[in-house]
């Protein structure tokens, strides 16, 4: 029994260590594959990035304008026609005596 245990323990070792191995194989040889880009190129890459997320912040804030300016127009609308439809429901609104049309 503690035969097949020291058995197990040295194929997990084994196995491990094998993991291990190709792993860092693997990474050794995707680094140096991997096209490597000169800090100049990094650089300008950044500045674009840069450029094109300003010009995206000048629209996000063009748009939150327009959409301030809609929202005004919309809540002038809605005070007028409350104001007209409040002033003349009162004038619709028989003066005295019942409402109802018998």
């Amino acid at each position: 029994m503690e035969q097949q245990v020291f058995e197990e323990v040295l194929i997990f070792a084994g196995l491990m260590a094998t993991m291990g191995c190709l792993t860092g194989i693997i990474i050794t040889f995707l680094k140096h594959r991997a096209p490597r880009l000169k800090s100049g190129e990094v650089t300008a890459g950044l500045d674009a990035i840069g450029e094109r997320l300003g010009r995206l912040e000048t629209a996000v804030d063009a748009t939150a304008l327009e959409v301030e300016r809609i929202a005004e127009g919309q809540r002038f609308t809605t005070k007028l026609l409350a104001d007209r439809s409040g002033a003349s429901a009162f004038a619709d609104r028989p003066r005295g005596g019942s409402a109802t049309p018998h």
